[in-house]
């Protein structure tokens, strides 16, 4: 009885996927078993990469997204100070990009790749797996239904689905998951590729995805400030490129105007830097959290944190770009206005973009060895222009928006979801 009157549900709000189908790519496996601390070992490695701390040896390690098949891989970036931005007689150098700031920068681990694909289209699914658990969520506020529901619940041992309803959503624990596309096509021109990186999403898209991950492992995950992305490409080095000053041998390392034959490109294809990072030059530009300002750095090369929509920092290049635009210390500002000018939504959309340059913005995310806590890790995640804040509200009070709770538990609410809809 409870399967029919869930199935009956479904029709009514309106879809023609299956619970099955929504959930189709999001596999429920086993989380790979690794220390308390992944990434962090007592004992120095034998051999690759690792960055010594009074915490121990920093080391590579992959991340899955538990109740996905999908998994990133994080490499360790040594602590010390650099320069940011470009020295005044650097070739090719805007005005944005000094006077240079001294800028210290504590250890932390960086995606080895720009989120692909496959990682952030099984954050879109959400949208469609919490939609149902709202419109469910919604029933129980009946409560001669809720007692009916709750004992057939119980009954088909889907008690984590039950727990998850039962809690409504707070902030502190709570995303916004991205509406579908509007226009796939044309977002998707350029390839959808599971192991392209993804592209068109809004900076404040890109941070509930990485309050997503943290939510779900339990770790701190984040954007890379403006100071960290930039010393993370230059890797030590002083030039305008990670590998020195001549251009002539970016094909080696990035994706860009000249060689991407006017297409996006899987990661990892071309070279790494001295740090083990790919695709820091070229392929898509990168989001950080960083307001922008023409006139360069924070005092201390510190987070510029923002409260207008845009500008905001997007480093990089994409495969777009001229060689000159894809240097360590090159700056792109983000134009939230005329990057959603295809957008026939009004408001326009909070989670995505429509209009090039946009198609060549995509992300990478960092994890601080010593993490943010309170307050000051909401700053990462959360919602930080007005603006920003009411055209979620709307498509929150318009249903086409959903927001909830996310926590480790939350693969198997979406699993016994699916159970009871078979």
């Amino acid at each position: 009885m409870f399967r029919s009157c869930f199935h009956r549900w479904i029709s009514a709000v309106g879809t023609s996927l299956s619970v099955c189908s929504l959930l189709g790519t999001v596999l429920f496996c086993q989380v790979v078993a690794e220390s308390a601390e992944p990434g962090l070992v007592e004992e120095k490695p034998a051999e690759g990469r690792f960055v010594k701390t009074p915490h121990g040896y920093m080391v590579p390690y992959r991340q899955q997204i538990p109740g996905t098949e999908q998994s990133f891989q994080m490499v360790p970036i040594p602590g010390g100070s650099f320069l940011l931005g470009s020295p005044a007689n650097e070739a090719d150098r805007e005005p944005d990009e000094g006077p240079q700031v001294e800028v210290t920068i504590a250890p932390f681990w960086m995606s080895q790749y720009e989120v692909t694909w496959g990682e952030y289209q099984a954050f879109m699914a959400l949208y469609a797996q919490l939609k149902q658990i709202q419109g469910l969520r919604y029933s129980l506020s009946d409560p001669a239904e809720a007692t009916k529901i709750q004992k057939q619940l119980q009954a088909l041992g889907a008690t984590d689905l039950l727990k998850h309803l039962q809690r409504m959503p707070e902030d502190v624990d709570a995303i916004t998951a991205p509406t579908e596309l509007y226009e796939p096509d044309i977002t998707y021109e350029y390839g959808s590729d599971a192991k392209q990186p993804a592209v068109t999403m809004t900076q404040y898209a890109a941070k509930q995805y990485s309050k997503w991950i943290s939510k779900l492992t339990g770790l701190f995950y984040a954007l890379p400030s403006e100071a960290e992305w930039e010393y993370a490409a230059r890797a030590g080095s002083k030039t305008a490129y990670h590998f020195g000053d001549d251009s002539n041998q970016l094909g080696d390392y990035a994706w860009y105007a000249d060689n991407a034959d006017s297409q996006l490109h899987q990661v990892g294809t071309k070279n790494p830097n001295r740090w083990g990072l790919y695709d820091m030059y070229g392929n898509v530009a990168e989001w950080v959290l960083d307001g922008y300002d023409s006139e360069g750095f924070a005092p201390g090369g510190k987070i510029r944190w923002s409260t207008e929509v845009f500008p905001r920092v997007i480093r990089g290049g994409s495969w777009e770009s001229t060689a000159e635009a894809c240097r360590s210390a090159a700056r792109l500002a983000s134009d939230d206005e005329s990057w959603k000018e295809e957008d026939p939504n009004l408001p326009k959309s909070p989670w995505w973009l429509t209009t090039d340059p946009a198609r060549g913005i995509g992300f990478r995310l960092v994890r601080p060895l010593i993490p943010p806590t309170g307050d000051e890790k909401q700053k990462y995640w959360e919602i930080d222009a007005e603006e920003i804040g009411w055209d979620v509200e709307d498509r929150l009070d318009e249903g086409r928006g959903v927001k909830d709770n996310i926590h480790p538990a939350l693969p198997k609410v979406l699993q016994q979801l699916k159970k009871i809809a078979q």
